[in-house]
């Protein structure tokens, strides 16, 4: 497909810069491809009515690390500023990493980061495309993850960053209170949306919870450069779903309720973790699962995620989900009713079309 079929205009007032508080008093656009009308205004803590008794939500626990470092690049003695940010650990001393300005970066030059106190030190072992490259750094596994904690800066997106810089508080913002395993660096922004208040009405509605980890890359962040979905090169992302997850989400489909993603990350996890009969079954490795309408779901029913930016993967995805013309409509309404976009900003429910494939052109 053409990638400018996914393109739209979106004022920069609709970006938020921070959350709404309490967290779940966001606004979340309810589409339901199939129904008359297809849209409609809610809020995040309508969710529960939303679904029925014996459905279950499945959150990601990814917890995002601060995986944004400044240094500099020593070569004999020349030094130069760099920043590179961390999207996938290949071993306990290892990083692949998006650095800037990456074009005179060489093979074997050594970067030095340095904050709180802290010096760390890694070389770069390979250069690919796009600014990545591979660090092996001077520290390994726990020792290495200190490191980074004190050298380091949450990754705010781009849309944000370009903004306004990072700060104390967005070390609690950007964090869902289902964070628990370390290694994402981004957060799984769906579940930022959910408080306390809001689990204790969902247990009570009789809604299942289940978790499953997708630490989320950063390539997440980058743009569709391409003209044609077929030409885009999806970053792996780690993930995993237990046997014990599978086993709970296969008798929620057994019994005929929805497994509902909290969040295109859980989702693309869960569709990673499918076989083609549908069955969810446990899953641990990377994924780059590159979903794009005519991709068939076999492991969610509906998705809450939030409002997307234009032409990125995750627009495609949602697009896939209910239909392409359906999201564009979906996404003029959010603007025009001035719904507050990306990661800080307000929630939609999707529901799948029945059709979500019939609409797309090449």
């Amino acid at each position: 497909m053409r990638v400018d079929q996914f393109d739209f205009d979106l004022p920069n007032e609709r970006i938020a810069l921070r959350p709404i508080r309490p967290r779940d008093a966001a606004r979340m656009l309810v589409v339901r491809p199939d129904n008359d009308p297809v849209l409609g205004d809610q809020g995040v803590r309508d969710l529960p009515s939303l679904l029925e008794p014996g459905d279950a939500l499945v959150f990601n626990d990814t917890k995002v690390i601060p995986a944004q470092l400044e240094g500099k690049r020593l070569r004999g003695d020349i030094e130069a500023g760099i920043g590179a940010t961390l999207h996938l650990r290949s071993g306990p001393d290892r990083w692949k990493a998006f650095v800037r300005p990456a074009k005179k970066l060489q093979i074997d030059d050594l970067v030095v980061f340095e904050g709180n106190g802290t010096r760390l030190t890694a070389t770069v072992a390979e250069k690919a495309d796009g600014g990545e490259v591979l660090l092996v750094f001077d520290r390994s596994g726990p020792d290495l993850d200190v490191a980074i904690a004190e050298v380091g800066h949450i990754p705010l997106p781009p849309y944000i960053a370009q903004k306004r810089g990072e700060d104390a508080q967005d070390r609690k913002d950007y964090q869902t209170i289902f964070a628990e395993k370390d290694g994402a660096v981004a957060a799984p922004t769906a579940g930022l949306h959910f408080t306390p208040d809001l689990l204790d009405a969902i247990k009570a509605r009789g809604i299942e919870m289940h978790r499953v980890t997708l630490h989320v890359g950063a390539g997440t962040f980058l743009p569709v450069k391409a003209d044609s979905t077929e030409d885009h090169n999806m970053h792996a992302e780690w993930g995993e779903v237990s046997e014990e997850t599978a086993a709970a989400l296969q008798a929620v489909k057994a019994r005929g309720n929805k497994v509902v993603s909290i969040g295109t990350t859980s989702l693309r996890i869960l569709e990673s973790s499918a076989r083609e009969t549908g069955v969810i079954a446990a899953f641990s490795g990377e994924t780059s699962i590159f979903i794009t309408p005519g991709y068939r779901f076999k492991a969610i029913d509906a998705l809450m995620t939030n409002f997307h930016l234009p032409r990125s993967t995750l627009f495609m995805l949602v697009s896939a989900l209910s239909g392409l013309d359906t999201m564009r409509a979906a996404y003029t309404h959010a603007i025009e009713n001035e719904y507050r976009f990306y990661s800080y900003g307000d929630a939609s429910l999707l529901f799948p079309a029945k059709g979500a494939d019939q609409d797309m052109s090449s």
